[in-house]
């Protein structure tokens, strides 16, 4: 008895799989327009979708000096517990990467900011604050309040925390506070009469509860705004490394684990403190270039961030350097 010719075998699963892959992908229809066109559920749909990225027979590529950051921020969001990560591509030049954090920054505070729930926000100041201020977009925001949460620079700067809020507040059509003191008592007993004054007792207790923040890291460096022209004049900058320091957050001045180094310039800081930015719903730290690697890292650390705002260069570096 003669044998039936061999054939072909048609896989039917898979060719189900390429049909839903093909109408999604190629032509553009929706999960429930491909399941119309098939005669499937959209449960069906969707986890056809699936099965054919997982076999490989869907391979999705991007095109975009975008693709490589989308995965650095998924790695950081992992890695250091954050929220959100936004990743800026690596500029040509080395020496725009504060511009490139800057504008990355800018623009995730016109989503930040366009949020009714945020009634008050509090920002740094600093060159990348600075920056970022040039790339928010306009809104009309008059709920909204804009508080300086560091204090001053006795030396006037566009970079102060002064000029940053009132820019940013005019964009916004916001309201603004300061908070008027300098960033340094000139000695612990003065900081803590200071902290003790209704006025400032009530300004900090504001400062704790702002609904969101923006913060820069300085290094130890004269790079630094900080170190460069806000020292007091008792403190070097060897004074600080000697004892381990890598940068400052907020003016508190921090080694490598995070930790505020044992200096008397951390007892004279006037404002806020790093554990209080661990009550805040959402913390954004905004810093990138080589030379804040290990300040970015210990500040993670700390556990406080909850959105980095950097560079494509210092997110492979703080992946690279572990925990």
């Amino acid at each position: 008895m003669p044998r039936a010719p061999k054939l072909p075998q048609i896989d039917t699963e898979e060719r189900f799989l390429a049909q839903v892959a093909w109408a999604y992908h190629v032509e553009g229809l929706t999960q429930e327009k491909v399941a119309e066109k098939l005669g499937a559920t959209r449960l069906r749909v969707n986890r056809a979708l699936s099965e054919a990225r997982a076999r490989g027979l869907v391979r999705i590529t991007f095109n975009t000096a975008f693709a490589a950051c989308a995965e650095l921020e998924a790695a950081l969001r992992a890695r250091f517990g954050l929220k959100q990560a936004y990743v800026a591509p690596a500029p040509s030049e080395a020496r725009d990467v504060q511009m490139i954090v800057g504008a990355a920054l800018g623009n995730l505070l016109s989503e930040v900011l366009a949020d009714a729930r945020v009634r008050l926000f509090g920002m740094s100041w600093g060159g990348t604050l600075n920056i970022a201020t040039r790339f928010v977009a306009a809104l009309e925001r008059p709920d909204l309040e804009v508080i300086s949460v560091m204090g001053g620079l006795t030396r006037g700067s566009d970079l102060n925390s002064f000029e940053i809020t009132t820019r940013l507040a005019d964009l916004l059509g916001a309201q603004h506070s300061y908070f008027t003191a300098p960033l340094y008592a000139g000695s612990r007993e003065s900081r803590d009469t200071i902290m003790q004054l209704d006025v400032f007792r009530a300004i900090l207790e504001k400062l704790r509860g702002v609904d969101a923040l923006a913060m820069a890291a300085g290094d130890i460096s004269t790079r630094s705004l900080l170190m460069r022209d806000g020292l007091p004049a008792d403190v070097t900058m060897d004074d600080l490394r000697a004892l381990g320091a890598v940068g400052d957050v907020l003016g508190v001045v921090i080694d490598a684990e995070g930790r505020p180094i044992p200096h008397p310039i951390n007892d004279r800081v006037i404002g806020i403190g790093l554990d209080d930015l661990a009550p805040i719903p959402n913390v954004i730290l905004a810093a990138g270039g080589p030379q804040k690697i290990a300040v970015v890292r210990a500040v993670l650390k700390r556990g406080v961030i909850d959105t980095l705002v950097t560079d494509e260069a210092t997110a492979r570096a703080l992946l690279d350097g572990g925990r």
